[in-house]
């Protein structure tokens, strides 16, 4: 099945047991649940065009901290849901009369999502090397349903843009991107970012994304037949 963009309803299989994520079997039938994008390797599956991001144990987000309260920072994860990151979840082991001397109002942080509870309540820790707090580099932010075009198949995307801009690229499940890099790397990455969040549902993405990375924006020539024309009117 080639990839295409659907809306909820949208009749996709009569094999009820080709149904994967983003769908659902009525009478037999494979239906899409969201409005999204479609494809087909050994299920059919849907990925969301749209929506907000649901934390999920184990993912890796960016968070910003928001508020401080008695040994907890709440962090905004791009979520309809906070964070919490007690402090002892925190990378090493501080007193809690110094919290805002390690991570303060506006810092953001790679962390984990350690647990959901029934009633959405997002526990998060940083008890992992590959954790930590931002201290440089650049944030971009994307919609959380564009993240798995962002890693690419098997990580093919994300592989193929580190490599030609020497960046380091973090990629939050909730959509929230962290660049490091020289500026003009950084430059290039987070443009080839936005080419994948405008450009997520078009055919061919990979192989745009990698004509830009290596050759920059294609300049279009100019038309003479136009360019007299204009010439005229001018004059």
């Amino acid at each position: 099945m080639e990839k295409k963009i659907v809306i909820p309803g949208d009749f996709l299989s009569d094999n009820s047991s080709k149904a994967g994520d983003g769908t659902y079997v009525s009478e037999g039938k494979v239906y899409s649940k969201l409005f999204g994008l479609v494809s087909e390797k050994d299920k059919i599956l849907v990925v969301s065009l749209s929506g907000k991001y649901l934390p999920s144990i184990r993912d890796v987000v960016i968070g910003t901290v928001v508020e401080i309260s008695y040994s907890n920072w709440f962090l905004n994860i791009n979520s309809p849901y906070e964070g919490r990151l007690n402090i002892s979840e925190f990378s090493k082991r501080i007193e809690q009369d110094n919290m805002m001397g390690y991570l303060n109002i506006g810092d953001s942080v790679v962390v984990m999502v350690k647990e959901v509870t029934p009633s959405m309540k997002v526990e998060l820790t940083m008890r992992n090397h590959k954790l930590g707090i931002i201290a440089d580099g650049r944030i971009f932010k994307l919609s959380p349903s564009k993240v798995p075009r962002v890693i690419g198949r098997s990580g093919s995307m994300i592989s193929m843009m580190k490599k030609e801009t020497n960046c380091n690229i973090v990629v939050g499940q909730n959509g929230i991107v962290w660049v490091t890099g020289k500026d003009k790397d950084v430059d290039k990455a987070i443009e080839s970012l936005r080419i994948i969040e405008k450009e997520a549902h078009i055919k061919g993405l990979t192989d745009r994304v990698s004509v830009f990375l290596k050759n920059g924006y294609e300049k279009k020539p100019v038309d003479s037949t136009n360019l007299e024309i204009l010439n005229e009117l001018l004059d």
